[in-house]
C-alpha cells in the first residue's frame, strides 16, 4: 500500500470525492481543500508529496496559489488541471512551476502516472537535496492568448516553450510551412527576460542572396552600387532583444559562415567595414526541412547545424493534431468577425476534421477568413468551405495512374489507411474508441494497424 501525502485543492465538491475515491483505491493518503488560501495553509502544515491544483477557483486563482506554493516549498511538485484549457495555459502553468498539466476531463491512465512521475520526482529530490542546487521555473511570466491549440502534441510544445523561454538559449523550431513557426518564436520572445527589447524578423527564403548579408549585418556607404548611406542590419537593431530567422535552410554558404561566427562569438562586420560590432540578440531560427538531410546533403554546414541546434522545438502539422482544428476554427471566427457571435455546424466541423491540410494552420486561417466574407447568416456551413475532399482522393488517384491503368486495390488501400490514421489521431490513438469510430471490431483495427505498418 502506498502512504504517500495528496492534497486537492478544487472548489468543486463532486471532483474532489471523485479524485479521493480513485487516489484512495491506489493506496495513496489525501487531504482535500476547496479553495486556494486553504491549499496553502495545508501545505504549510502538512507538507503534501504532490498537491493536485484546479485552475478556476474563487478569490485566488489556481496559477496564483501555485506561485505561493512554489514560495513555500519548491521541492512539491504541483500539477494543476481545468475544465477551461485553451490556447497558452499548459504555458503559464508550466512557466509558474506547475509540474504538469492536465485538462478535464482527463484520461484516468494518464492521470495516475503523471502522479506517479511527480512523487519519484519529489523523492529523488528529497534524496538529493544537499547537493542539488537545481532552480524552478517559477520566473517566468504570463502570456497574451495568442497560440491556440488542446492537442496534447501542441501542449507538449507549449510546455518546451516554457522550459526554455527565460534562457538565451538558442532555439532551432522545425516544422511544415504554415505550422506556426512564428507563433511560437513570438511566444518564447514574449516569455523571456528580453521581452521589452525588439522583436526582429527575417524571412531568409524571401530575399535573393545579395541583399541578405546587408539585410542581417548592415552595410557602411559605398559598400556596394546604392549603398548611399550607411545602414545598421538586423542583428544590429536586434540588440538586447531577439531576431528570428526564418527559413534559414535558404542561407547562401557565404552567409552561412557569418552567421556561424555569430553564434560563437556574438559579433560581426557591417559589408565594407572592418569594424567589429558586438549583438546581444538571442537568436531562434526556422526551417521547413529537415536540416540533419540538409547537412547529410551538402546544403548546410554541420557545425552551424549544431549551433542553431542547441534546444529543438518541433511543431506538429495540423493533420496531426486535428483536436486543435475546433479551438483553431472558433478563434479565426471571432479574429475576422469580432462583433457578430458567428457559429460552425457540426457537418462544417467534421469536414474541416476530414481534410488533409497540407497547408497547416496559415491555409485553414485563409479559409475561414473568406468563409467569413462570402457566408450568409451566423452559422457557417459546410458549403462556405473553399475546401474539395474530392482533391485527397485525387492525388492518391494521380500518383496511382501509369499509362491510363486504374490500380483499384491500390488506391482503396490507400484510402483505408488514411480513414485509419484518422481515426486513430482523432481518439489520441485510444483503439477501442477508433474501432468504434471507424464502425470496425478491435481485431481488425489491430490486423489493419499492422498491415499499414502505422505508428502513434
Amino acid at each position: 500500500m502506498k502512504s504517500d501525502l495528496i492534497l486537492i485543492a478544487d472548489d468543486e465538491p463532486s471532483m474532489r470525492l471523485n479524485l479521493v475515491e480513485l487516489l484512495e483505491t491506489e493506496g495513496y493518503s489525501v487531504i482535500l481543500a476547496s479553495n486556494g488560501e486553504e491549499a496553502i495553509e495545508k501545505t504549510r502544515q502538512h507538507s503534501p508529496m504532490v498537491v493536485l491544483m484546479d485552475i478556476k477557483m474563487p478569490q485566488m486563482t489556481g496559477i496564483q496559489a501555485l506561485k505561493s506554493l512554489k514560495q513555500i516549498d519548491n521541492r512539491i511538485p504541483v500539477i494543476v488541471f481545468t475544465a477551461y484549457g485553451t490556447n497558452e495555459k499548459p504555458i503559464e502553468a508550466i512557466k509558474a512551476g506547475a509540474f504538469d498539466y492536465l485538462d478535464k476531463p482527463f484520461d484516468i491512465d494518464e492521470f495516475l502516472k503523471v502522479i506517479d512521475s511527480a512523487i519519484n520526482q519529489h523523492k529523488k529530490v528529497l534524496r538529493l537535496e544537499k547537493n542539488s542546487n537545481d532552480d524552478d521555473n517559477s520566473r517566468l511570466v504570463s502570456v497574451e492568448q495568442h497560440i491556440v491549440g488542446t492537442s496534447k502534441k501542441m501542449r507538449d510544445v507549449l510546455k518546451l516553450v516554457g522550459k526554455i523561454a527565460s534562457k538565451d538559449t538558442t532555439v532551432l523550431i522545425e516544422g511544415e510551412s504554415g505550422s506556426g513557426k512564428e507563433v511560437i518564436a513570438d511566444a518564447i520572445h514574449r516569455h523571456s527576460h528580453k521581452a521589452n527589447g525588439p522583436f526582429i524578423k527575417v524571412n531568409c527564403g524571401a530575399l535573393p542572396e545579395s541583399l541578405l548579408e546587408s539585410e542581417l549585418f548592415g552595410h557602411e556607404a559605398g559598400a556596394f552600387t546604392d549603398a548611399n548611406k550607411q545602414r545598421r542590419g538586423r542583428f544590429e537593431l536586434a540588440d538586447g532583444g531577439t531576431i528570428f530567422l526564418d527559413e534559414v535552410n535558404t542561407l547562401a554558404p557565404s552567409t552561412q559562415v557569418k552567421l556561424l561566427r555569430v553564434l560563437q562569438h556574438f559579433t560581426f562586420e557591417r559589408v565594407g567595414s572592418e569594424k567589429t560590432i558586438k549583438t546581444d540578440a538571442r537568436i531562434i531560427a526556422a526551417t521547413n526541412k529537415d536540416l540533419k538531410k540538409e547537412v547529410k546533403n551538402g546544403n548546410f554546414r554541420e557545425d552551424l547545424y549544431y549551433r542553431l541546434n542547441v534546444f529543438n522545438i518541433s511543431i506538429p502539422p495540423l493533420r496531426e493534431r486535428i483536436q486543435d482544428i475546433d479551438p483553431l476554427t472558433k478563434y479565426f471566427l471571432r479574429k475576422y468577425a469580432p462583433n457578430t457571435n458567428l457559429l460552425i455546424s457540426p457537418e462544417a466541423l467534421t469536414y474541416l476534421k476530414s481534410y488533409h491540410w497540407p497547408g497547416n494552420v496559415r491555409e485553414l486561417e485563409n479559409i475561414i477568413e473568406r468563409a467569413t466574407i462570402l457566408m450568409n447568416g451566423k452559422v457557417l456551413e459546410k458549403k462556405d468551405l473553399s475546401i474539395s475532399l474530392k482533391s485527397d482522393l485525387s492525388n492518391i488517384y494521380d500518383s496511382f495512374t501509369d499509362e491510363g491503368s486504374i490500380p483499384m486495390q491500390k488506391i482503396l488501400e490507400s484510402v483505408e489507411k488514411d480513414l485509419i490514421q484518422k481515426g486513430l489521431q482523432r481518439t489520441n490513438w485510444n483503439k477501442t474508441k477508433a474501432a468504434n469510430l471507424l464502425g470496425i471490431n478491435r481485431r481488425l483495427l489491430y490486423s489493419k494497424i499492422d498491415q499499414y505498418d502505422l505508428k502513434e
